[in-house]
């Protein structure tokens, strides 16, 4: 058992799928001599050596469509990519042959690789290093999108997306790699894909997130449970396929709800849960689902950046205003 942060956590999993399956290679910009932009693949090459953990030219059309290749031909490759804003890049071999190939070729072949990418904002960087274009991910059919929100959670996910037999982007909050700590412990047990987490429950509202927006959630939940209000906070976790039983059940429990991103609002996931469940639970709401999101604007630099960002104030806002329906 070791305290570790969420990068530590990638790092972890990371070693332990290499040294339980020798199919799973590493490959990226700077991923071997350097050990990632990040410090996540530090010290996999020199352990692992360089044929399963190799560098490449930054390019990530190449990246991505060396993964595909190899993952048809029975590895099962982890490429990152060293920020979501260079991912566009790699969309044509994501969409076009990654989220396609076990349907072409009807079943004889499967992608099972992962394409591992940080995201977000928070971190002080320029709009490329701070996006969070997971609604862009799982619009793609085939493919399934992963985003943890602690260490404990990037280690299972990591593994059993690695597992996984088919595609999986993996995306890591990057503002959380180093945020905090917790107990993880190495012992190979991945945690369920396509599941959502209630940590915490509630009675009065659900606030449904993910990744970073998770924890300015549960700031929120303080903040309501100080004037009476109790929320049920909800860690999605996988964003594609959403566990809706998970989402429903809480909100026709609560009857309330408000879906959180810092994904930019028009044609966001927050605007898919919402229709979903005013699809699914329209007899149990007791108000409108209401959504907070970043803006409809590119990731603005440094001092615009928190103002861009939600935070607890804009979410426990938002409860407050769905709790005034009567």
């Amino acid at each position: 058992m070791s305290n570790i942060t969420l990068v530590e956590g990638i790092n972890l999993a990371l070693a332990r799928a290499m040294e339980d399956d020798d199919r799973v290679v590493m490959i990226g910009e700077d991923v071997g001599v350097n050990g990632g932009v990040f410090r996540a693949t530090a010290g996999l090459q020199q352990r692992f050596g360089p044929e399963r953990v190799a560098d490449t030219p930054l390019a990530e059309g190449l990246i991505a469509g060396m993964a595909v290749g190899m993952a048809a031909e029975g590895l099962r490759p982890v490429a990152e990519i060293q920020f979501a804003g260079f991912a566009y890049a790699a969309i044509d071999q994501i969409l076009n042959h990654a989220g396609r190939l076990r349907h072409r070729t009807q079943g004889r072949l499967s992608c099972p690789m992962v394409l591992r990418t940080p995201c977000g904002a928070g971190i002080h960087a320029p709009e490329h290093h701070s996006e969070s274009p997971e609604a862009m991910f799982a619009h793609i059919p085939g493919i399934r999108v992963v985003y943890p929100s602690s260490p404990a959670k990037a280690y299972g996910l990591l593994l059993a997306a690695i597992a996984d037999p088919d595609p999986v982007v993996f995306l890591e909050p990057s503002r959380l790699y180093r945020k905090f700590k917790e107990e993880v412990e190495d012992d190979g047990e991945p945690l369920p894909l396509d599941k959502a987490f209630v940590v915490r429950e509630g009675t009065d509202v659900t606030l449904v997130a993910w990744g970073a927006m998770l924890h300015e959630s549960l700031k929120a939940a303080d903040e309501l449970a100080a004037e009476g209000h109790f929320a049920e906070v909800i860690d999605l976790a996988t964003l594609k396929p959403i566990d809706y039983d998970t989402v429903l059940a809480s909100v026709k429990k609560t009857g309330r709800c408000v879906v959180v991103t810092e994904a930019p609002r028009t044609a966001s996931l927050a605007s898919e849960i919402s229709a979903n469940i005013s699809e699914q639970a329209l007899l149990s709401l007791l108000a409108p689902v209401a959504r907070v999101t970043a803006w409809d604007t590119v990731t603005p630099m440094f001092r615009l950046e928190e103002h861009y960002m939600p935070n607890s104030t804009r979410i426990a806002a938002a409860a407050r205003k769905v709790l005034e329906y009567q």
